[in-house]
């Protein structure tokens, strides 16, 4: 094996075989952690600004004093990483369907890792973020039907292209509707998108979190020589 590339982790799964991988980029000489299911990229530490900026973008739209906020999806886990650098988190739980994706972090292989597990205010889950949307007992299995003050979704590509078909009930009206029982008065639902702002969606989520927003993130992309952009919405549930 090059000792420019390595396959960190690879295991079969219920969606997939999924992997880890980190190898050396030849421009800048740093390591560059890939994770693929099956033969699709998710997600590279070659570009984070789109993840970061959801939990940017989300908390700052949050309730002013001390937040409780759930993060759906871990992956590399720099959006939890960013949620911790805001002081007034002072919980913070990550949904993660994958316990494989858990023990990247548990085990160190991934950058942020250690951050993570280290910090006493974070609890990594492993569970269907989907089906506890839908639950009213909620997110957290240790507090039934605990609300908190925002939630931070990084799953799909977007809200029309998803993991799985099962999960596109959530951005219809209904599923937000039950996603938005777990929020506090004022408390922000934040979704990352890979895909240009949609009227359409923006519509829908106008039904439950009004003064919806969608902001657009740039960054420069090197594996095409130019830029690339997310799309991050962002809406509270009425005060």
């Amino acid at each position: 094996m090059s000792a420019r590339f390595e396959e960190l982790d690879w295991r079969p799964t219920e969606l997939g075989a999924i992997s880890l991988r980190r190898r050396r980029d030849p421009s800048t000489g740093a390591d560059v952690y890939e994770v693929k299911l099956d033969d699709d990229f998710l997600m590279t530490s070659l570009f984070t600004e789109g993840e970061v900026a959801l939990a940017r973008l989300g908390l700052a739209a949050a309730p002013e004093g001390e937040l409780d906020v759930v993060v759906g999806g871990l992956g590399l886990g720099y959006t939890a990483e960013a949620a911790l650098r805001d002081p007034r988190v002072r919980s913070l739980l990550v949904v993660e369907a994958l316990g494989e994706v858990i023990e990247w972090h548990e085990r160190e292989l991934v950058p942020v890792g250690a951050r993570l597990v280290g910090d006493a205010r974070c609890r990594l889950v492993h569970g269907d973020f989907f089906a506890f949307a839908e639950d009213a007992e909620g997110f957290d299995p240790e507090t039934p039907r605990r609300r908190f003050h925002a939630i931070l979704l990084d799953i799909d590509h977007s809200p029309q292209h998803v993991l799985r078909p099962s999960n596109a009930a959530l951005y219809e009206p209904a599923g937000l509707r039950r996603l938005a029982r777990h929020l506090h008065p004022g408390g922000v639902f934040a979704l990352w998108s890979d895909d240009p702002p949609e009227e359409g969606f923006l519509s829908t989520l106008g039904e439950v979190f009004p003064g919806v927003r969608a902001h657009t993130v740039t960054f420069d992309n090197p594996l095409h020589s130019g830029t690339s952009a997310n799309t991050v919405y962002v809406g509270r549930t009425p005060v």
